[in-house]
């Protein structure tokens, strides 16, 4: 029996399938009705998006948590130009995402310039590869470039448009196997290099970013903390590279560079960046101008980017986990090292935290909220933010244990992200617990994918923190001492708004409510949304200053 030949859509799913996707978000089109007919007959899972932009956060939550690329879909135009946020969301936090537009026949349209943006130009300079599909015998090929280079240090977005003729084009070629990634280790001389200063120090401090929470580098990292005992600090997508419950643990950079961490950093000399670049928020100005007298070692896969507000004075670029072997291996634990100053400032941070963490002001203060949800984050919960002020407090009062079981944006920063990342996770970890917290502002941008969690049948717990307005901004505002003015919205009844999708609503009315309806949340079936008042007029508290200690 001859096996009927397949067109260029059921060619580009069988690359999907054979790069081990399992899952592809979308709003499909007229223009992209081959391929969705091509993903129904493969092994693929469609999941249908109330809005492309969710379609995109989704996917790259997956590349996020798999390391493997994310898939979206859309349409031509409008669908396409609605992917931008979430493109722009994995381009710029390190996320691999695939998202692959539709388009008009190329060879013969009927339809002049109806719907037609140059979807590939708009989405080069937010990409590492954009490209239109004009032969189905290229696809394979194609694919397989744009894959590898998604998922390649470091990761990020690729396009790949598939015109309505191409898709359904008969065309005899094969499917690639998936190329492996292999990374160098770092030169031997530049881990000498770097461990002859560190060694040289005498208040070395480590700092984690989001590098090294991308690649499984616990193991090695806790080897060599143990065998250094050098404290380290997180950067806000650093969180969960290494359990901050350790005594090592001095705190999180927030935004400010009055900020207790951003001060403790100018007591070192000697600062060893792991997985940091510049993209995610720098933890403080780090050139050799601003720290003079302090060496500044880049470790990561690859090279730092020239800065004004990061200049390292060593590079060791390769294989992190390699490197950190390499380190342990290699150094000579120096019993002169001092890190009082550091535990001194870690000290005075947590007493900072405690000071309102049970407050019963009411609406509740975020300290309030953290130190409740924190509570209730056992192990098998996973903790997805949006993007708004309570990022903050999260970043800094929140001890992650693991990686990747607190997820917060700190690149793009993009409002609209929490919801759809909270039901990727969901998708990803059935048997775990997830809770997204989003803000009145950011949730409504993309509350139709309430919908989305309701039809998909999972169990999910939504925290909106409610102030009415967009608190960040509104801050910025009153601490330039500006009039406030065009920041403030009126809200729906968040539980009439939950019961009407579907899901179920709880509002919090006094301040000890939130910890019993979260617990009583997780412990029950389906979405339940949570309404939460809260009050920023205390914001400017999150600055602290230790120049003194």
């Amino acid at each position: 029996m001859i096996d009927k030949a397949k067109n260029t859509a059921e060619v580009l799913v069988g690359c999907l399938e054979a790069h081990g996707v399992s899952h592809i978000f979308g709003v499909a089109g007229e223009e992209t009705l081959a391929l969705l007919e091509a993903i129904r007959k493969s092994k693929i899972t469609f999941i249908t998006t109330r809005h492309e932009a969710s379609a995109a956060f989704m996917a790259a939550t997956f590349g996020r948590l798999t390391g493997k690329v994310g898939v979206a879909l859309s349409t031509l135009g409008p669908g396409a130009t609605n992917l931008l946020t979430g493109v722009a969301y994995a381009q710029l936090g390190g996320f691999p995402l695939l998202v692959i537009t539709g388009q008009k026949p190329i060879k013969k349209s009927k339809q002049g310039k109806f719907q037609i943006v140059d979807i590939v130009a708009m989405m080069k300079p937010i990409t590492k590869y954009s490209k239109t599909i004009i032969l189905g015998k290229h696809a394979p090929s194609i694919m397989s470039e744009a894959i590898n280079l998604a998922e390649t240090e470091r990761p990020g977005a690729v396009h790949i448009e598939l015109p309505e003729d191409i898709a359904e084009e008969i065309c005899d070629t094969k499917v690639l196997s998936p190329v492996q990634i292999n990374y160098k280790n770092a030169k031997t001389k530049a881990v000498s290099e770097a461990l002859n200063e560190i060694e040289k120090a005498k208040h070395p401090i480590i700092i984690l970013g989001a590098g090294a929470n991308r690649k499984p580098i616990y193991k090695e990292l806790h080897t060599f903390l143990e065998k250094t005992k050098i404290p380290f600090i997180s950067t806000q997508m650093g969180k969960g590279a290494f359990d901050e419950n350790s005594p090592l643990y001095i705190g999180t950079t927030a935004i400010q560079s009055g900020d207790y961490i951003h001060q403790a950093l100018h007591g070192a000399d000697a600062i060893i960046l792991i997985g940091h670049d510049v993209i995610n928020t720098p933890p403080i100005i780090l050139t050799s101008e601003s720290f003079p007298n302090c060496k500044i070692i880049h470790v990561n896969f690859f090279s730092s980017t020239t800065s004004d507000v990061y200049i390292p004075t060593h590079e060791i670029i390769g294989n992190i986990s390699s490197t950190l072997l390499s380190f342990t291996k290699q150094i000579k634990v120096n019993l002169g090292w001092d890190f009082n100053y550091f535990f001194k400032v870690r000290d005075i941070l947590k007493k900072d935290i405690a000071k309102f963490a049970q407050s019963i002001n009411f609406p509740l203060r975020p300290e309030r909220i953290v130190s409740d949800i924190s509570k209730v984050l056992t192990k098998d919960v996973m903790l997805a933010l949006d993007n708004g002020m309570y990022k903050i407090y999260f970043s800094r009062d929140l001890l992650t244990k693991e990686r990747n079981n607190l997820l917060l944006d700190n690149t793009l920063a993009t409002m609209g992200a929490g919801l759809p990342s909270g039901i990727a996770l969901n998708i990803l970890y059935p048997d775990k617990k997830v809770l997204v917290v989003a803000g009145d502002g950011g949730i409504m941008m993309s509350i139709g994918e309430l919908e989305t969690a309701v039809r998909l049948k999972i169990d999910l717990v939504v925290l909106i923190l409610d102030d009415s307005g967009f608190g960040m901004i509104r801050w910025k505002q009153k601490y330039m001492k500006l009039p406030l003015f065009g920041l403030s919205f009126n809200n729906p009844d968040w539980v009439s708004l939950a019961k009407s999708f579907g899901a179920v609503g709880h509002k919090v009315s006094k301040a000890n409510d939130l910890e019993k309806i979260l617990k009583k949340a997780f412990n029950s079936k389906g979405v339940h949304l949570v309404a939460c008042p809260i009050n920023y007029i205390e914001a400017n508290k999150i600055l602290g200053n230790v120049k003194n200690i």
